[in-house]
This record gives C-alpha cells, sequence and structure tokens, in this order.
C-alpha cells in the first residue's frame, strides 16, 4: 500500500527484528495482487488475492478470470480480503453480494480459505457464508461485532482475528471475544498501516505491531505471552499453509 512506499524494506526488516517471522500480503484489487505476491515471495511470507467489498462494483467475467490467473500464484495462500462493508458503501449492496458470493464460490472450487472483511453488514455476511458453508474455511478480519456475531461466525467452523482495536479502552467487547473464540480458533493481525494498537493509535500502523496486540490479549486472558505467541502463530501457519513457528519454510 502507498503509506509504506517510502520504507517499505525498512518496515519489514523491523518486524522482523521484533520477532514476526511470518506476514499475510494482502491483496484487495487487481492493481496490487502481482505486487503482493511477489513481495511475499521475495521474503518467503504469502498473500491473498481478491475484490475488497469497496471495489465490488469492478466485478465482472474478465476480473473473475485474471482472479482465477492470480490464485494460481504459488504465494497466494487465500481468496482475499473479500465480503461485504455497509458502512461505506463504496459499491452498491447488490454488487457487493455478488461479487462476494462469487469469490466464495471460487475459494470452495480451488480448495482455498478465505480472509472475510464484514462491516456493518452481519445478517447478509452471514446469509451468504451459509450457503457457501460446505468446505468453508477462514477468518473474519479485523473483527468488530460482538459476541453474538463471533458464536454465529464460529460456528460455521471460521477463525476470528482480532486487530489493534482490541487494545482501545473503549473496545471492552472485543476483549470479550478473546475470551470466547477457542484458542485453536484465534489469530492476531494489525490490518497496517490502519488502526495502530495503543500506544501507537494515531500514527501508521505497521507489522511489528503485531506483538503488541498479542501482548494486550495474552495480558487480558491471563496467559503467558509466548504461550499466546505460538497458539495464535500455530493457528495462522495451519490456516494460510505456512511452517509453524520454530520450522524453516
Amino acid at each position: 500500500m502507498e503509506p509504506f512506499d517510502p520504507d517499505r524494506e525498512a518496515v519489514i526488516q523491523s518486524a522482523l527484528d521484533a520477532g514476526v517471522r511470518r506476514m499475510l500480503v494482502v491483496g484487495t484489487n487487481p492493481e496490487d495482487w502481482e505486487s503482493a505476491a511477489s513481495l511475499s515471495a521475495r521474503y518467503g511470507f504469502r498473500s491473498t488475492v481478491g475484490l475488497h467489498p469497496h471495489e465490488a462494483s469492478r466485478w465482472s467475467g474478465t476480473l473473475a478470470e485474471a482472479l482465477a490467473a492470480a490464485l494460481r500464484n504459488p504465494a497466494v495462500a487465500a481468496v482475499g480480503e473479500i465480503g461485504l462493508d455497509y458502512h461505506y458503501d463504496f459499491s452498491p449492496s447488490d454488487a457487493q453480494c455478488a461479487a462476494f458470493s462469487a469469490q466464495l464460490a471460487l475459494a470452495g472450487d480451488r480448495g482455498l480459505p478465505v480472509v472475510l472483511h464484514s462491516r456493518e453488514a452481519f445478517p447478509d455476511t452471514l446469509a451468504l457464508l451459509k450457503e457457501h458453508a460446505s468446505g468453508l474455511k477462514g477468518v473474519l478480519h479485523c473483527f468488530t461485532y460482538g459476541p453474538r456475531e463471533a458464536e454465529a461466525f464460529l460456528a460455521l467452523g471460521l477463525s476470528v482475528s482480532l486487530s489493534g482495536i482490541a487494545t482501545f479502552p473503549k473496545a471492552p467487547e472485543l476483549r470479550e471475544v478473546a475470551r470466547l473464540v477457542p484458542r485453536e480458533r484465534l489469530l492476531v493481525e494489525t490490518d497496517a498501516p490502519y488502526l495502530a494498537p495503543v500506544p501507537f493509535r494515531g500514527r501508521r500502523c505497521e507489522p511489528a505491531h503485531v506483538a503488541v496486540v498479542g501482548h494486550c490479549l495474552a495480558e487480558f486472558l491471563g496467559v503467558p505471552e509466548a504461550d499466546f505467541a505460538r497458539r495464535t502463530s500455530e493457528n495462522a501457519a495451519k490456516l494460510f499453509g505456512w511452517s509453524p513457528p520454530g520450522e524453516s519454510e
């Protein structure tokens, strides 16, 4: 993304220095699919390719073919970021639902997990996920709903990922979500360059900050930070097909 154009390599090195060994580089539109996969391959990371709901009005047969081709890149681990966003409505809701449904079907055909974006669109998100529930696997990225919604997604076999929002003083409900999610289905993330955790709030978020999110949640849950880091890292490795912590690629 553009906020990292001036110092991308330094940001990655900073994350590696902080102990972050794996990253998922997210592609959200056709213009960044190739660069996301290329960056991932260079560092031994994994990437996603998908059409973000903000871009859903662009969906077409031609774009579907391009996405199917992009998924053949060995660096690509998931279809995403896909879903529904009724907060901004940058694309009409019917276009969002159509693009989301088509991409869920493509992920199912390819046996790939999905990285899901859902904002102020819980009923429609859940309904479409249920339509494609057979073989469904993936994660609710940057989860912002409450415990009731979390339980509904968990019932479909999905994982839940918490971002820097979980460190905000006014987000106690998200920390309670961390308590109810089974340990084998909880992930942490940054959503960089957005949503930097406390004490970096208001600044550019970076991959290194995932350790801050993990520290906050481990402390809240009363578990050793190293154990929490190992568990969430193993969950990500299983979902996205990279080597577990401590093993080579």
